[in-house]
Formats: C-alpha cells, sequence, structure tokens
C-alpha cells in the first residue's frame, strides 16, 4: 500500500527497518557465538590436546655433565601441551645436578623445549681419601675425581663450605689474583681470612693476606721474587719481606 506520492507509509517504514535491525542483531549475535566457539576450540587444542605438544628436548651448554643425565634430570613429558610445561621446576630438577651452576628452560615453538646449562668451573682441589674434590668460584664442594687434576691449585683449609669464612675468602683470592701469576700457585692455604698463602710451584711460600690490593701484591710481588728467600710477605703491600 502506498502514498499519493508513491511512497509507503510511515508505518510500513518502520515494520520493515525493525525486520532488518532484527536480523542484524541476529547476525551479530551469531558471530559472537562462533567468535567465541572459535577461541574455546582453539584454547582446547593448546591446553589438552598434543597437537603444540612436548616432542623434542635439546641441551645446550653441557661439556663435562652428560646430557643424557641433564635429560633425565629434566624429566620433560613427552606429548605435553607446551604452555602447561612449568619451566621453573625443570630447571629446579636440572639445577640438582652436581656440575651445573645455572639453568635456562625455554619452549621453541612449536614442540621443542631448549634447556641451557652453566656448568660449575673449578678453581682447586681438595685432597681426600676417596679422591680429589673439586671446588668451584663459590666455595662449592661439587665433584669427586680419581686423577689428580692437572693446573689446579690444592686447598688446605679446614672444612670447605660456601658458608666458611677462611673457604671464601680463599676462593676470593683466587679469584682475583693475575693469570700469570696464578698458573705458579700449587697450594693455597689459610686458617683465617686474612692468611692466606700460596706455595708455589718453585716451593717458595708467598703470604698474601686477603684479596684487597690484588694487583698491587702481584707487582710488588714480582719484584720481590727477583731477590734471594724462601718467604714473600706481600700482605701488606706497603711493607713487604723477604726471609
Amino acid at each position: 500500500m502506498r502514498s499519493r506520492r508513491g511512497r509507503r507509509p510511515l508505518t510500513a517504514r518502520r515494520r520493515t527497518g525493525t525486520g532488518v535491525s532484527r536480523r542484524r542483531a541476529l547476525r551479530r549475535r551469531w558471530v559472537a557465538v562462533l567468535s567465541v566457539l572459535t577461541v574455546l576450540g582453539l584454547g582446547y587444542v593448546v591446553l589438552f590436546t598434543s597437537l603444540l605438544g612436548v616432542r623434542s628436548v635439546e641441551v645446550h651448554g653441557a661439556h663435562s655433565v652428560p646430557g643424557d643425565q641433564i635429560l633425565a634430570a629434566a624429566a620433560v613429558p613427552d606429548l605435553k601441551p607446551m604452555l602447561l610445561l612449568d619451566t621453573d621446576e625443570i630447571a629446579a630438577r636440572v639445577t640438582a645436578i652436581p656440575g651445573v651452576a645455572t639453568v635456562d628452560v625455554s619452549r621453541s615453538w612449536p614442540s621443542t623445549v631448549d634447556i641451557t646449562v652453566t656448568e660449575r668451573t673449578p678453581i682447586g682441589f681438595v685432597a681426600g681419601r676417596d679422591g680429589f674434590h673439586l671446588v668451584d668460584s663459590g666455595g662449592l664442594d661439587y665433584k669427586t675425581v680419581q686423577n689428580k687434576p692437572e693446573r689446579l691449585p690444592e686447598l688446605q683449609v679446614a672444612a670447605v663450605s660456601p658458608e666458611d669464612p677462611v673457604t671464601r675468602s680463599v676462593v676470593a683470592v683466587l679469584a682475583t689474583v693475575p693469570e700469570p701469576l696464578k698458573g705458579q700457585v700449587a697450594v693455597v692455604r689459610a686458617k683465617t681470612p686474612g692468611g692466606v698463602e700460596f706455595t708455589l710451584t718453585t716451593g717458595k711460600t708467598v703470604r698474601w693476606g686477603d684479596a684487597a690490593n690484588a694487583e698491587r701484591k702481584a707487582r710488588v710481588l714480582s719484584v720481590l721474587l727477583t731477590r734471594e728467600g724462601q718467604i714473600y710477605d706481600v700482605a701488606s703491600p706497603e711493607l713487604p719481606t723477604v726471609s
């Protein structure tokens, strides 16, 4: 039914507009529902299926610690969804290996777990009845070997431990001694934190003191070693002595 000017009555136009609006609203609802279902479906696939699950584990940075030992300690579940992996827990298990200092566990999408380790580096050893105990820069006795380590000094302290003040002083001194001199050190001993002494490969004794003023002590010692003597005291580099 049209008006005299050929236009539909207002009531008809209103009815048609309402119908279009309803169809548009219904279409939007269906789009929203489908979007939610899509998100839920993707979430289900990612979290509860093996489509994005673990298929390989790669170890990086391991040299003295066997890779198989690291993989066994990591115990990464095969095909477990990548997003559900607890990387901190995996890292904690690997860090429990004595020769491992630090661990970083990361996801390499879509299905690989990367385990990067930093191994402990020995700075000396302690001789024991069961072998030679390797000690790292933190003062930790972390490994026992049967053959005497080459090019490492023997540490002679009452009790090797990261909590022991004497041990901490000894490893701190070894960390600050210049490399040329460090290669001449055969034995390091101390009874107090400030009383660190060296026995050099020549058999001479160096009274070093604590870790302070390492470079200056090394310069003074290089001059003193040109003199005849058996004991070289640079604990106070301002007043060195030879006896």
